[in-house]
C-alpha cells in the first residue's frame, strides 16, 4: 500500500504524458506542412531556376512592389523559422533583387522573426523532454546566461562558430526571455546580414551568382578581409566583457 500513489498524485503522470502527446501531434502537423511546402515550392527557391526567370522577377517587382516585399518576407521567415536549407543563398538573392538598403531591412527583420519562431518552437515542443535528459548541460548554459547576460547570446551570434539554427534551438531550452532573445539576435546577426546582402546587391545578375556564388561579388583577398573582420567582431563582446571586469575589480580594490 505504501508504494501506491495517493489519489491526488495519480492524475499527474497521465496529464503530463497527455500534454506531451498533444505537443508531438502539433509538431508532426507543423513539420509535415513545412515538408510539403518545401517539396512543392522548393524548386522556386533554387537559384538556377530563379536565374532563368530573372526578367520576369524584375517585371513583377515593378508591377507589384509591396506584394513582392511581403512575399519575400514570408519566404525568408519560413526558411529560417523551420531551419530549411538555403538561407545564405536566399540572402544573396534578396540583396540582388531589392538592393542593399531595402534588402538589409527585409533580411534583418525577417531573419530575427524566423529565429524567434524557431526559438519558441524549441521552447514549446522540446523544453520539458530535453530538460529531463540533459538538465546538467542546460544548467551550465543557464548559469552562463545568468552570469554574462545578453553578452552570452551576443557573442554566439557574432562568432559564427555555431550555426544559427543550433543557437535558436538551444536558447529555446533555456530561461532567456523571448524579448531579450529577439533584440540581441537582431543586433548580433546584423553584421553578417550586412555582408551577405551587400554581396548580393553588387552581383550583376542571378546567372553570375548561380555560377560563382559569393565569388561573383568578392575577390579572394576581400573574402579573407571579411573573415578577419568577422573574427574581430567575435572577439569584440569578449573584449568588452573582460574590460568591464577589469575596471570593476580595480574599483573594488581601490
Amino acid at each position: 500500500m505504501d508504494s501506491q500513489l495517493t489519489p491526488s498524485e495519480q492524475p499527474a503522470e497521465p496529464a503530463a504524458s497527455g500534454g506531451f502527446g498533444k505537443k508531438m501531434i502539433v509538431l508532426a502537423i507543423v513539420a509535415g506542412l513545412a515538408a510539403i511546402l518545401y517539396w512543392q515550392f522548393g524548386q522556386y527557391l533554387d537559384i538556377h531556376f530563379l536565374a532563368e526567370q530573372e526578367a520576369k522577377l524584375r517585371g513583377f517587382q515593378d508591377a507589384f512592389p509591396l506584394l513582392v516585399i511581403g512575399i519575400a518576407f514570408l519566404i525568408y521567415v519560413s526558411v529560417t523559422g523551420f531551419s530549411l536549407p538555403g538561407a545564405a543563398i536566399l540572402t544573396l538573392i534578396v540583396g540582388w533583387y531589392f538592393g542593399f538598403l531595402r534588402g538589409l531591412v527585409l533580411v534583418s527583420f525577417a531573419s530575427t522573426t524566423g529565429a524567434t519562431i524557431a526559438f519558441l518552437m524549441s521552447r514549446y515542443f522540446f523544453q520539458d523532454a530535453i530538460q529531463s535528459k540533459f538538465s546538467e548541460r542546460l544548467r551550465l548554459v543557464n548559469e552562463a546566461l545568468e552570469r554574462e547576460g545578453a553578452f552570452y547570446l551576443f557573442t554566439l551570434r557574432l562568432t559564427l562558430a555555431v550555426p544559427f539554427f543550433v543557437i535558436n534551438a538551444v536558447m529555446g531550452l533555456t530561461k532567456i526571455r523571448t524579448w531579450t532573445f529577439w533584440w540581441v539576435s537582431q543586433i548580433g546577426m546584423l553584421p553578417g546580414t550586412m555582408v551577405y546582402v551587400y554581396a548580393g546587391s553588387i552581383v550583376p545578375d542571378l546567372q553570375t551568382l548561380a555560377e560563382k556564388g559569393v565569388r561573383a561579388a568578392f575577390t579572394r583577398s576581400q573574402m579573407i578581409q571579411f573573415i578577419i573582420a568577422f573574427a574581430l567582431l567575435g572577439i569584440f563582446p569578449l573584449a568588452t566583457k573582460w574590460t568591464l571586469r577589469y575596471f570593476r575589480k580595480k574599483q573594488t580594490t581601490a
